[in-house]
């Protein structure tokens, strides 16, 4: 006769056996979870120190004025590019507009930002980072006028607030004389009035920037 061992088997009130999940370090059961360790952060992806590297603050800070869908109609059907505008500045006196336009936004963004660095302004700011005299601009259809206004923060709108604020300028009042609407040449026209605070490009600043306009209608007529 084959020799049996008796087993105690725990019954539920149906006199079914209750289900049971295997946890410990024997053999894999139907509900056993995987081991893994939280130790060592390599092994773990959802941390942020999982692959060592760190993020890096970006040299300025951007803002997009505007995006526009831009569409042209040719023989061979439409044309759909995208326009950005943007202003970047790393709130240290430092400050640049520019555009970019492409198939694709990001395309455009990444032209914008390029573009802003090649017309960026290093302003002599004052002690408050405040201007030390009142100055005006014209560009296109907008006109400006920045005063210093000690104690008052930054009293400004639309494009010219944010050329200020990137370029980190404080206790400032601006008004927009002009009645234009256009983000873009009034963040010129900002630009413009504050280039007199960089010495290297006070002079050459309005140039650089009709040269720069001239371009930019070619390219669109060329499109």
């Amino acid at each position: 006769m084959d020799k049996t061992e008796n087993k105690t088997v725990e019954t539920t009130a149906n006199g079914t056996a209750p289900r049971t999940a295997n946890f410990g370090n024997g053999p894999r059961g139907r509900f056993q979870r995987p081991q893994r360790s939280f130790g060592d952060k390599s092994k773990n992806p959802r941390k942020p120190g999982a692959r060592g590297t760190e993020r890096i603050k970006p040299e300025y800070d951007q803002k997009i004025l505007n995006i526009r869908r831009v569409t042209r109609v040719t023989k061979g059907g439409k044309r759909m590019n995208f326009s950005v505008h943007m202003v970047i500045g790393n709130k240290k006196g430092a400050v640049g507009v520019g555009t970019g336009k492409a198939n694709d936004t990001s395309l455009a963004i990444d032209k914008a930002y390029r573009s802003s660095k090649k017309n960026i302004l290093n302003l002599s700011l004052t002690k408050d980072m405040s201007i030390s005299k009142p100055v005006s601009a014209k560009y296109s259809s907008g006109r400006i006028v920045i005063m210093p206004a000690k104690g008052r923060g930054v009293r400004a709108g639309s494009a010219v607030k944010t050329v200020l604020e990137l370029a980190g300028i404080k206790d400032v009042t601006a008004k927009i004389i002009s009645p234009s609407k256009n983000k873009l040449n009034i963040a010129r026209a900002t630009l413009l009035a504050l280039s007199v605070f960089d010495k290297k490009r006070a002079g050459s600043f309005v140039k650089e920037m009709k040269q720069e306009e001239i371009k930019e209608k070619a390219e669109n007529n060329q499109e």
